[in-house]
């Protein structure tokens, strides 16, 4: 298995849902103007309590600062795991290759974002982190760093220096898990076909929020997905291992997920067609967690 760490460097935003009006054209802009902004990392997650975004250093330019606006402290790099035959990692086994990177960094204290899509999974990892990242996964992956938009191969002398020794901290916190009953599609939508659906996507963002029935195809067996969200309090971005917790016992069962971490929570969609849901309730600590299932809507 390859690791390619992503020339962008990613900051991680919220924008309150009072503020959304600030920042429609510059979301708009960034969103179906592509050629009209140097950005070439976006990422874009709307939840009850916020708009989570997830932009490279020319997306953030985009970006005036007010009081509507969250930014957190750190850069983050963008990890993409693949295989030797460089096709990229499908959504079966999302859970696994969180897993053989997560838990091994968790391990190390190291805080990660999980964000999946419908092609392949990003880990950002926070820049001050990397060589620590570099030395806990060489033995598994080739590494390789791109520069310039080409692969360079990483080895652990290259990131020597200063790399601190594994320290042993709390056990992480067992956090609540909430399944609202609503069902997700996983969408892709090919760039091309973008400027002839801007009107409809547009109203889908900012207004209406529903998506037409005949717009978009998911994957040719249509699945349905179950959310559950991990966090009864905003979640941080320092503690290690939450993502490990929910991956590792879905890996166990042989279960795959998509995973999205947003500013305040995270959230992991699972399959409804097996009992994904209840499986993760229950390798989830006994006692330690409580599962609500909200009222649908």
């Amino acid at each position: 298995m390859e690791l390619h760490i992503l020339e962008h460097r990613v900051r991680v935003l919220s924008v309150a849902r009072p503020g959304l009006w600030l920042y429609t054209h510059p979301l708009i802009k960034l969103l179906f103007l592509p050629r009209r902004s140097r950005c070439k990392f976006f990422s874009l997650t709307e939840t009850p309590e916020d708009y989570t975004l997830m932009v490279d250093e020319e997306g953030f330019k985009e970006l005036p600062p007010s009081e509507f606006l969250q930014v957190a402290e750190a850069t983050w790099l963008v990890l993409n795991v693949s295989s030797h035959s460089g096709a990229a990692v499908q959504a079966a086994g999302v859970t696994k290759i969180a897993r053989s990177v997560i838990a091994p960094l968790a391990e190390h204290h190291v805080s990660v974002l999980m964000l999946s899509t419908y092609q392949t999974d990003f880990i950002l990892v926070r820049e001050q982190d990397l060589s620590v990242v570099i030395h806990t996964l060489a033995q598994e992956f080739d590494i390789y760093r791109e520069v310039g938009g080409e692969p360079v191969p990483v080895t652990r002398d290259d990131f020597s220096n200063g790399f601190p020794r594994t320290q042993h901290g709390p056990s992480p916190t067992v956090h609540p898990i909430q399944s609202p009953q609503n069902r997700f599609c996983v969408l892709t939508l090919d760039p091309e076909t973008l400027p002839a659906i801007a009107t409809t996507l547009i109203d889908v963002l900012f207004y209406s929020h529903r998506f037409p029935s005949d717009l978009l195809l998911t994957s040719s067996s249509g699945e349905l997905w179950r959310m559950v969200r991990i966090g009864g309090q905003p979640l941080g971005f320092d503690e290690c291992g939450i993502v490990a917790q929910i991956a590792g016992p879905l890996a166990a069962a042989d279960i795959s997920a998509y995973y999205i971490s947003t500013f305040n929570f995270d959230h992991a969609l699972v399959d409804m067609k097996h009992r994904e849901v209840k499986c993760l309730a229950q390798c989830h600590t006994a006692g330690q967690c409580g599962t609500r299932i909200p009222k649908e809507g």
